[in-house]
């Protein structure tokens, strides 16, 4: 597990962007956090990292929202999701396929319904206004092998 503290949107936006930098092709994120918490300027963040050129918004209505940058972009909002069918509707398995890297924001709800081999990105509200602090745990080998050298990227050491 990783913990890194930020006090601007900046920073987490910076956060962001270097686990972008750490992303391969068939990578599942998970972003989870409490309204207004900065799941979606974290995935702003990490698509500009990605190269992506227009505005990245919530796809809480439309749910699933792609964009073109170094991977696609698979960016996905599940809070309004009721049921584990709609989640299969989804078909995150062949999200995961090809050139693309999958961001699911309230992705702890559907979990359980994943392949177990993503990295939980937790954000959650510190002190201040725009302090946040930003829990990375990889889940399953896929992240695994990566979490020291993000942790050192990051600039702290794995908890």
């Amino acid at each position: 597990m990783i913990l890194v503290a930020t006090s601007t949107v900046e920073q987490t936006q910076a956060v962001a962007a270097t686990v972008a930098e750490h992303v391969a092709a068939g990578d599942l994120l998970l972003l989870v956090g409490d309204l207004g918490a900065g799941k979606t300027a974290f995935a702003q963040g990490f698509g500009a990292a990605l190269g992506v050129t227009e505005p990245i918004t919530s796809p809480t209505f439309t749910l699933a929202r792609q964009y073109q940058g170094r991977l696609l972009l698979h960016h996905l909002d599940v809070y309004r999701l009721e049921n584990l069918n709609e989640v299969m509707d989804l078909d995150i398995p062949e999200l995961l396929e090809g050139d693309s890297v999958t961001l699911i924001e309230w992705g702890d709800a559907i979990a359980p319904a994943l392949p177990a081999n993503y990295l939980e990105l937790r954000i959650s509200f510190g002190e201040g206004d725009d302090d946040r602090l930003v829990q990375i745990t990889a889940v399953g080998p896929r992240w695994s092998a990566r979490e020291r050298v993000l942790a050192t990227a990051l600039g702290v050491a794995p908890c």
